[in-house]
């Protein structure tokens, strides 16, 4: 869904800055600002800073910054679209969606409504067990068993459904509304099943069960957790799916653990609530867990927008290791090279509660940090069940390692796993990347052997060799091709000029007529601008633009300051970056054709139609060079804060420190390494 650039701007003009930061940080007055402490690293004076007049923040520590958009992106994990979207419900507005039937706006409308209404009644569920959980003794004991303080039991707001069939009908006034039977809260009877008066049966789901709300990630009650004082079966009973709750996309602990989650550096996945509660207790207040079903790909994502390695809990027995390899799954598309992935087997007796009571904090930070990352875990696998010391066995190994392989996205990490499966199946890693892929057309990247590589005759040619620009090709004539080590000097970014009335197709390119590469000359007006017979070097964010457009599924290989980095970038790259955001998160990697049709109306749809055109067909982009242009972005944006900064010391002397920060940097980056 495209959002105009003017909507956004009327969002943030009646946004306040202040209001949003301060529902999740404690802001007071001092001068002109906010200031509190940090909630994206761990502080003990306050350095964060919001300003009410610039509708911005700033943290002289971290150096985070942005508006309320990227407030919520940045802390509630939000995408760009719900950030916008949450905006808007909070301030009345409607978010524009001109591309929608109105048939769908009026279903998304209602869509809305009914989830506003779902969590209302289910907020208030939330807050009877809380009362009821003060007045039940067992209930106490129970927690108090488990080590859970007052505290704890605050900040996960946990309750009491208390013994009989319709505790709720005095919580409710009208026990037969349909919203507890939609919400989960209540269950109705079989057909016939009727009672004494001719209606149908209608009873509490949750009875004598300590309550475990689950929150998404704008902290609203979306369902239930229930677990048994003793012994009784099942233990544990979680709402059913609701409109408002998907056990295969939420995680229990994941808004709590929202500022733990950067604090440590990594998320915890575990296997129930109690190991969710027990953890924070215990210091880990960065655990998360699974809702009674198996980690999913939507589970990974979720994760991904908060931290940029998961650790994922699972005992030592056979059951254990199953569901690792589910987890294994659902993560591996997910893996890329900036990204951490490991796996943490707890003794068969013990669950993380029990580990940290005997062997402490200490004993179960180190035994997190020795989790088996998973490259080792894949080729682990892999060979289960396989005899490698006989040539089936290896063979049996490749076909199971073959899926897991290709699952991976491409990186500096998907190249050695191959060599590393190659050399346990002994075959070498050419052979076998031929064997898995056969008929793969374009480029192939490179995978060296892995006895070294192979010798090169004296008259030797590159097997990829650049391809020959075709200047039939008006779009690409006069354009030198660039070495392929040579570091670009590309320009900055530069608004779209129509063609030139001067213009005209080379005489070797008929208009219409395709070019070596299949692609047609420019239309009329669609050239890109030439300074003196010679095509303008692209610009970073063109550059980057290009590779995402065609290869949108490369987003998930970008880091979360990365992805904060282009989002904020001016039009017309910013909102093109949002879009391309948002198109990823609802509907997956879609090919160009589909990413058309769907930027018809996009206000900036003319600039990457343009960018598209450019790109030639059957060459891959070098993911490196990529890096290499995020980098200088990188520090082109940091050049500006500390111009900005420079520019606030006199007056303003607590920028000094992060000025300092800035420049230091700046100085290691620049400054050559010296060959050791």
């Amino acid at each position: 869904m495209a959002i105009p650039q003017s909507f956004i701007q009327e969002l943030l003009a009646r946004t306040d800055v202040v209001d949003i930061v301060g529902r999740y940080v404690q802001l007071k007055k001092g001068g002109a600002n906010f200031m509190g402490l940090c909630p994206f690293h761990g502080e003990k004076s306050p350095s964060f800073s919001v300003s009410p007049s610039k509708q911005f923040y700033h943290c002289f520590g971290c150096g985070k910054n942005g508006n309320a958009i990227s407030f919520l992106m940045d802390h509630a994990g939000m995408t760009f679209i719900e950030a916008v979207k949450d905006l808007a419900q909070q301030y009345g507005l409607q978010v524009p969606e001109d591309d929608v039937s109105p048939q769908d706006r009026a279903k998304a409308a209602q869509a809305r409504e009914q989830q506003a209404t779902l969590t209302s009644v289910l907020e208030k569920a939330g807050r009877a067990y809380i009362r009821s959980l003060r007045t039940s003794e067992r209930a106490i004991q129970y927690f108090k068993r488990r080590g859970v303080s007052g505290e704890i039991a605050k900040t996960f707001g946990l309750g009491y459904a208390p013994e009989g069939w319709r505790s709720l009908a005095s919580v409710f006034p009208d026990y037969n509304n349909p919203l507890l039977v939609e919400s989960g809260l209540v269950i109705t009877g079989e057909p016939g099943e009727d009672n004494a008066a001719g209606e149908a049966k209608r009873y509490d789901r949750f009875r004598d069960r300590v309550m475990f709300p689950i929150r998404n990630v704008k902290g609203e009650c979306i369902g239930f957790g229930g677990r048994v004082l003793g012994d009784e079966k099942p233990k544990y009973l979680n709402s059913p799916e609701t409109p408002v709750f998907s056990k295969g996309r939420e995680l229990y602990g994941l808004f709590e653990a929202r500022t733990a989650l950067r604090e440590h550096g990594y998320a915890l996945v575990t296997e129930g609530y109690m190991d969710v509660v027990a953890l924070a207790q215990l210091g880990f207040a960065n655990a998360v867990a699974t809702l009674g079903t198996a980690c999913t790909a939507e589970h990974v994502q979720k994760l991904f927008r908060f931290t940029e390695s998961v650790v994922f809990s699972f005992d030592g027995d056979s059951a254990g290791r199953r569901a690792a390899r589910k987890a294994l799954d659902a993560a591996l598309p997910f893996a890329s090279d900036v990204r951490t992935v490991k796996f943490l087997f707890l003794p068969a007796e013990h669950d993380p509660d029990s580990f940290i009571r005997e062997h402490g904090q200490e004993g179960f930070a180190a035994c997190v940090a020795k989790a088996v990352p998973l490259s080792r875990f894949l080729i682990e696998a892999a060979a289960e069940g396989c005899d490698l010391d006989t040539a089936e066995g290896r063979a049996h190994m490749a076909s199971n390692a073959r899926p897991l392989w290709s699952a991976l996205p491409e990186g500096a990490l998907k190249p050695q796993l191959l060599a590393e499966i190659a050399e346990q199946v002994m075959i070498d890693s050419r052979e076998l990347l031929q064997l898995w892929q056969p008929a793969s057309g374009g480029r192939k990247p490179y995978y060296k052997k892995n006895s070294g590589p192979p010798p090169q005759p004296q008259n030797f040619r590159p097997e990829h060799p650049a391809p020959e620009l075709d200047h039939g090709m008006p779009e690409f004539g006069d354009y030198p091709p660039m070495g392929l080590h040579d570091e670009p000097d590309y320009a900055s970014s530069e608004p779209y000029f129509s063609q030139p009335p001067a213009y005209s197709p080379s005489p070797a390119a008929p208009s219409g007529k395709p070019g070596k590469f299949g692609r047609k000359p420019f239309p009329s007006g669609s050239a890109p601008r030439r300074m003196t017979g010679r095509i303008l070097p692209a610009s970073r964010e063109d550059r980057v633009l290009r590779l995402l457009l065609t290869e949108p599924q490369s987003w998930d290989r970008l880091s979360t300051e990365e992805h904060h980095l282009l989002l904020a970038l001016p039009a017309p790259h910013g909102p093109l970056f949002a879009w391309l955001e948002s198109q990823l998160h609802e509907h997956g990697p879609q090919s160009w054709a589909v990413l058309r049709e769907g930027l018809r109306g996009h206000a900036h749809e003319h600039h990457a139609v343009a960018q598209f055109a450019e790109v030639l067909e059957g060459v891959d982009y070098d993911w490196d060079e990529t890096r290499r242009i995020l980098m200088q972005l990188q520090q082109l944006k940091r050049d500006s804060e500390i111009a900005e900064l420079a520019a606030r010391a006199p007056s303003e002397p607590a920028v000094l420190e992060r000025l300092r920060e800035l420049l230091a940097q700046s100085r290691a980056e620049k400054t050559p390494q010296k060959p050791a």
